[in-house]
């Protein structure tokens, strides 16, 4: 990879559910480090946005975010970027800016390098959670009344040949880089898959003066067609003249293979090069760096340890949290807001999450409904337009079928090493869903529990049963939803009860 040169600025400011009794418990008599009204996880734009709104209402409100600085990945590292020239991100990435601004501002407090583990309820009535969460290796405990998931969403699964090669990463990380380091690839570059965020990626790197070699789109023929009837609101929406000019500039510049319904990634121990087939024509190109993406989808795993009612959502291909248009969900004083309630995009993750504040500030009595509805309107009224244009979008650029559901050799659990062959034939054996494969082959019990490769194991399962993903269901996530080492959980505050158990042992032991 490569650095961008930084310079100064020319002007401006830089249903499946898991059993909610199913969780997990610890011995939590002694005092928490941290207490609140209202605990946000999560400091994307919805986050970020709801602990802002939340606490201009009064209300004692903690964020913690894994990041080392607000603003999630669409506004990651904006507080702390290299990358000062603003033409290089665009402008959609400069919003965040004031957004971030506000809530620093603001009386809500914050931490970041905060991986949140498990959630449970401390007291029957879920009057107040407990929540444990580690920071550089050190576990900790919090009590808040009220929890907002605010999680956001990671890339689906793009599972093909040769997919874990050095040099083979998905568009969404090549875009860390170049937010948080301004680092760049070098050498033949090649973006792969479909979706709105590839094109801007690349339009992104002609700005820092990246040449990429080509741009293969995996949309298959006829989805323009299927995108039509969705028109409309697109060609109402804040996407059209933005999307178009982006467009322009990214077809003048790179060489665009259409159709393509082949990958995979060859080198012996990293990418040497790229085989792709359009058209059913095949070619074989040189690539240093392959950067494949189609599509985001909700990070569901805490929402599912949680015991939320999740749907299969048919037009994205992918699980969401069941909740209102507060934000709320069937689990009382815990709510979702932004993608992880469901991919919609940035400004309509921000507006979710002030809407989703208003709700938390009635259940606490802060306002009334008659305010929460109030207060609400003008932040609807902009969701409802920065929602336009979304179903266009989503037809449009539906992951192909072929891509999400791969055969042969092709690894699906990159944690385990599992093949779409051996899961296809678990299923031949008599396996039913996704938690029994856990038992037949350990697929999903990796260090990312599943995340990548939920999707893609719940859609091999249906293809081979010939039913659709909805009656599959999804692994059964149960706390702690990340790794967590012995020493983090001996961190923990210790109570009276488990100190004397120790006196006990070490007298017992000499």
């Amino acid at each position: 990879m490569n650095t961008i040169r930084a310079e100064a600025p020319a002007s401006g400011k830089g249903p499946i559910a898991s059993d909610p009794n199913l969780v997990w418990h610890y011995d939590s008599d002694a005092a928490p480090d941290h207490e609140c009204e209202l605990l946000v996880i999560g400091a994307g734009p919805a986050g970020i946005a709801a602990a802002t709104q939340a606490a201009q209402l009064g209300i004692d409100t903690l964020l913690l975010d894994e990041q080392v600085a607000p603003g999630g990945q669409i506004y990651r590292s904006i507080t702390a970027t290299p990358v000062v020239q603003r033409q290089i991100l665009g402008e959609d990435y400069w919003h965040g800016a004031p957004l971030v601004d506000a809530f620093q501002r603001s009386s809500a407090r914050y931490q970041a390098g905060a991986t949140v583990w498990a959630i449970v309820p401390k007291t029957p009535d879920r009057q107040q959670y407990e929540v444990a969460f580690s920071i550089a290796g050190k576990a900790q405990r919090l009590h808040a009344r009220h929890i907002l998931l605010a999680t956001g969403a990671h890339e689906r699964p793009f599972p093909v040949p040769g997919w874990t090669l050095p040099g083979v990463m998905t568009a969404g990380a090549a875009q860390i880089l170049l937010k948080s380091a301004a680092a760049v690839p070098g050498g033949h570059t090649i973006l792969a898959g479909c979706g709105p965020l590839l094109y801007l990626i690349a339009w992104q790197y002609l700005n820092a003066g990246v040449k990429i070699d080509a741009l293969l789109d995996t949309t298959p023929k006829g989805r323009m067609r299927a995108a039509l009837p969705h028109a409309w609101g697109f060609l109402r929406s804040p996407y059209l003249n933005k999307g178009l000019r982006l467009l322009r500039t990214v077809k003048s510049a790179i060489p665009i293979v259409k159709r393509v319904s082949l990958l995979e990634a060859l080198g012996e121990n990293k990418i040497e090069s790229l085989r792709y087939a359009a058209d059913g024509v095949a070619h074989t190109i040189k690539a240093d760096h392959l950067l494949l993406h189609q599509g985001v989808v909700p990070n569901i795993n805490l929402s599912s340890a949680l015991g939320i009612e999740h749907d299969w959502n048919n037009a994205m291909a992918c699980w969401e949290p069941r909740v209102d248009g507060w934000g709320a969900t069937m689990l009382r004083g815990i709510g979702v807001a932004g993608d992880g309630a469901g991919i919609a995009g940035a400004l309509a993750a921000e507006y979710r999450g002030r809407i989703a504040a208003l709700q938390v500030a009635m259940a606490l009595g802060r306002i009334d409904m008659h305010e929460r509805d109030r207060l609400a309107v003008p932040h609807q009224r902009a969701l409802a337009r920065a929602v336009q244009g979304r179903a266009f979008f989503d037809a449009l650029y539906m992951a192909p079928v072929g891509f999400r559901r791969p055969r042969g050799e092709v690894i699906v659990c990159r944690c385990e090493e599992i093949t779409a062959r051996q899961v296809r034939e678990t299923v031949a054996l008599g396996c039913q869903g996704p938690n029994q494969m856990k038992a037949f082959l350990r697929c999903g019990m990796g260090p990312c529990q599943g995340r990548f490769c939920s999707l893609t194991v719940t859609e091999l399962i249906a293809d081979e049963r010939g039913c659709d993903p909805s009656e599959i269901g999804s692994y059964r996530i149960r706390f702690p939803t990340k790794p967590v080492t012995v020493g983090e959980l001996a961190s923990l505050p210790q109570t009276e009860a488990s100190q004397r158990a120790v006196i006990r042992f070490k007298s017992s032991n000499g």
